[in-house]
Formats: structure tokens, C-alpha cells, sequence
């Protein structure tokens, strides 16, 4: 047996304690479930991962040969669907760390100064941090904004010719 095939059965071995149903499989810290879609007549899959209350994925689903039931889920299908579903909340982690970590870089009689603006999140009281770090990686300033503090070539500019006041 080569390593793909050991590998296979040795997780197939740790998932034996799983639920692996032609509606519900369980394994690699996800659950796949076939659902009727509510918006039309067809079936859908959701992917939940384990601990989560909602799904990180929901998607259409194929029927099965008699056009009225949905195709089972099997190992092939259910690999394809972690893959899938781990692609989504790697794309949404991305996406909520490109909104909450900004970063422009302007020249200055000094040399280039990288300004951030890092918003930390919080139900009662969000706020966000802006800083300056130069080309050498040494911070020059650093204060508390407003989380919803716009951060441009244009506002960095104005907060570094302003000594790195606390922008209003």
C-alpha cells in the first residue's frame, strides 16, 4: 500500500466514530448536510465547521437519479467541500484583515514613512490606532483615533507635517 492509501485508511479509521450518511458526514472538523433549499425545489449542502453555530458555506446541490432526492454525499464529495469551505473563511479572514490593518506609505523630506491605521474592533468601544514607522522599522509616532478615522496619502501627509498630533 503506498502513503496516499495509508494515509486514507488511517482517516478513515480516526472518522470511523463519525457520522458518514448519504445526508450527513462528518470529518476533519466539518459537517456537511444536505437540506431542502428553501428557494426552490432542489436540495443545497451546508457546511458547518465544528463549534460553529452557522454554516460557512451553503450551496446547491446535486439530485440524484431519480430527480426527486438528492445525490448522496460520499468521501470524494466531502473532500471537495472542506476544501471549498475552508477557501471561503480563509478569503473572509482575508478580507476582514485588509479592513481592519490599512497602510499607506509617503515620501517625506526624511524618506519614506509608512503610516498604519489598525482598527480594533469592540461592541462598546471600537477605536483604532495610527502609527508611523520609517524605511528603518522605528516607530515615530503612534496615537488613538476614531475607527471610522479615514486613512489616505493625503490624511498621512497632514498628520506628519501636523508633528503627529492626534488628527480631529
Amino acid at each position: 500500500m503506498d502513503d496516499s492509501n495509508e494515509q486514507q485508511q488511517e482517516q478513515h479509521e480516526e472518522e470511523g466514530a463519525l457520522i458518514q450518511e448519504a445526508r450527513v458526514w462528518q470529518g476533519q472538523g466539518w459537517t456537511a448536510r444536505v437540506i431542502k433549499n428553501d428557494d426552490d425545489e432542489g436540495w443545497a449542502v451546508a457546511m458547518i465547521k465544528d463549534g460553529e453555530p452557522e454554516p460557512a458555506l451553503v450551496g446547491p446541490w446535486t439530485m440524484g437519479r431519480d430527480k426527486k432526492n438528492p445525490k448522496p454525499l460520499d468521501i470524494s464529495a466531502f473532500h471537495t467541500l472542506v476544501k471549498t469551505a475552508n477557501e471561503v473563511l480563509r478569503r473572509h479572514e482575508q478580507q476582514l484583515h485588509a479592513r481592519l490593518h490599512k497602510n499607506v506609505r509617503v515620501t517625506t523630506d526624511d524618506g519614506p514613512v509608512t503610516v498604519k491605521l489598525d482598527i480594533v474592533p469592540d461592541e462598546d468601544d471600537a477605536y483604532a490606532v495610527l502609527s508611523a514607522v520609517d524605511q528603518y522599522g522605528d516607530e515615530l509616532a503612534s496615537v488613538r483615533v476614531r475607527p471610522d478615522f479615514k486613512l489616505s496619502p493625503t490624511s498621512a501627509s497632514d498628520w506628519i507635517e501636523d508633528g503627529f498630533r492626534k488628527p480631529r
